[in-house]
Parts: C-alpha cells; structure tokens; sequence
C-alpha cells in the first residue's frame, strides 16, 4: 500500500539528533532565561538585571512554539498549546502589572508543570474536538 499524503517520511539518524539536539538546546537556554527572570522577579532585584533574562525566556519560548506548531499545527488546539499560548500572555503581563509578578510567576510555574509533565490525556486534548488527539492519524485534515 502506498503512503498517504499526510503521512510524514520517517527522519534519518541525523536529522532525529540535530532536531533532538537543536531542541534540547534552546530548552536549556529556555531554562536559563526562566530561572533568571523568575529569581530575579521573586527576589525583587532590579529590573534592569532580569530583563535580559525575560527576553531570553520569551524568545526561545516563542521559538519553542513556532517549532511545536510547525511540526503539527494541531499542536495549538490541543490544552499544551493552549496553556503555552496563555503563558505567553502571562509573560507579557509580568511588567505593566508589577504588583503581580509574585502570582503570574507562580501561575506560570504551575502552567508549566501541567504542559511538560501532566498526563498526556490532558496534555493532548483538542479543545476543537473535545476529545484526545494524539497525532495527525485520528483527525483529518
């Protein structure tokens, strides 16, 4: 039988460890940034110390979606695209609304625990469908 049209060729070994590790990379700079930013907003440091860190999280995190979404658009309809997408609007409220960053800090901590580590249940349901979606195999289009 011959493939479909949305069925994808499968990644040669290199290309799965320069993904893999292209990925992970920007993961850990993610990271950094989050760590940086975080501490920096928790501790009530000086702005001016953990801005850059703020743009270094809301760069690679925008960088980390366009990627998710390149990959499979259905990745913004399922809840761990949803969240992420509410995270980014959180982040951008961390600095009109100082008086806050204590409680957006913390809620995006938690958002953040639900998308990488929940179960993928409620990771990939599809608020569309209403239903779990897994891949590109259970829904058309």
């Amino acid at each position: 039988m011959g493939k479909g049209k949305h069925q994808q060729e499968p990644l040669s070994d290199i290309r799965f460890w320069f993904e893999r590790l292209t990925k992970t990379a920007l993961r850990a700079i993610h990271i950094i940034g989050v760590v940086g930013a975080g501490g920096g907003i928790l501790l009530h440091v000086d702005k001016a110390l953990w801005l850059p860190y703020w743009i270094i999280t809301m760069s690679t995190g925008l960088l980390l979606m366009a990627w998710e979404i390149f990959r499979d658009w259905r990745w913004i309809i399922q809840l761990k695209g949803v969240l992420t997408v509410a995270k980014v609007g959180l982040l951008f409220l961390l600095v009109p609304f100082a008086h806050w960053q204590v409680e957006i800090i913390t809620v995006l901590v938690l958002l953040s625990v639900v998308v990488s580590h929940g179960p993928a249940g409620l990771r990939h349901y599809s608020i569309v469908h209403r239903r779990v979606i897994h891949g590109k195999k259970e829904i058309k289009g």
